[in-house]
């Protein structure tokens, strides 16, 4: 039996995520132009999370922001969620061993979240960056994190997903895809060849909780002209190392059901 979703906290939900899309500041005209909902609507909305401090309004110009009880719940939540706590210095250790940028993502919603990210002494500019979603299909880590799904929630994902291509190389055929996730399952780590960004190669491992589900992952980034067969290897031995320690931690007890 479907659950029944109540419209006003949806449409709540809605204004507020938008922040995470566009400027700190937004009218209510904007806000009622990018949801297609009518500005009485809004207006009643955001008044209501003005009043329990969930957004504030800039006098200025009478835009609205995002509020300090925001602020609160993540911290809140930081708390709660320690998988970057436990990862990082796991993860500087990494970035000191290869010299490269080294990324941590959890899974939600059918897409990747960029949690950490540290830069190796030879920096690059990648699309990468605290907080930014990326799609599953043709990213290290989200690939990672699909091969370790089960495999009716595997199906699910793709059958959700329109297998966006990036470049040449992105893997739109679901398929192939799924021949390519099985093979990642048995061997453990996921490779993003120039699948999301030209001229760059990523190495990626699955990361599991104290339930063996996976929940994240964790990769190592570099233009492909630095990624040999030699150092290859290298950066797949260290994330897999890293990934497997980091479960450790979060209280995965390593068994065969994941090899």
């Amino acid at each position: 039996m479907a659950e029944r979703l109540i419209q006003s906290i949806e449409r709540a939900a809605d204004i507020l995520e938008l922040f995470l899309a566009f400027d700190q500041e937004l009218s209510v005209k904007e806000i009622s132009d990018k949801l297609g909902l009518s500005k009485s609507t809004v207006h009643g909305i955001i008044k209501t999370l003005e009043h329990r401090g969930y957004l504030q309004q800039n006098k200025d110009d009478l835009k609205y922001r995002l509020g300090l009880k925001l602020f609160e719940l993540g911290n809140r939540v930081s708390h709660q969620f320690d998988l970057g706590q436990i990862a990082r210095p796991i993860m500087k250790e990494l970035v000191d061993e290869l010299k490269e940028t080294v990324h941590l993502v959890v899974f939600e919603r059918g897409e990747v979240i960029y949690i950490e990210k540290l830069d190796g002494p030879r920096a690059l500019r990648i699309y990468s960056h605290v907080g930014k979603r990326a799609p599953i299909h043709c990213t290290g880590v989200g690939k990672a994190i699909l091969a370790f799904q089960e495999e009716e929630e595997m199906e699910r994902l793709l059958l959700n997903s329109n297998l966006e291509s990036f470049t040449e190389y992105t893997m739109t055929d679901k398929e192939e895809l799924k021949k390519h996730l099985r093979l990642i399952r048995e061997r453990g780590y996921s490779i993003d060849d120039e699948e999301i960004e030209l001229g760059l190669k990523c190495v990626a491992a699955p990361i599991f909780d104290h339930h063996g589900d996976v929940m994240g992952a964790i990769s190592c980034a570099a233009p492909k002209v630095r990624m040999d067969d030699a150092r290859l290897t290298e950066v797949i031995k260290g994330i897999q190392q890293a990934a497997a320690t980091i479960s450790k931690s979060m209280g995965y007890n390593a068994k065969p059901t994941h090899v």
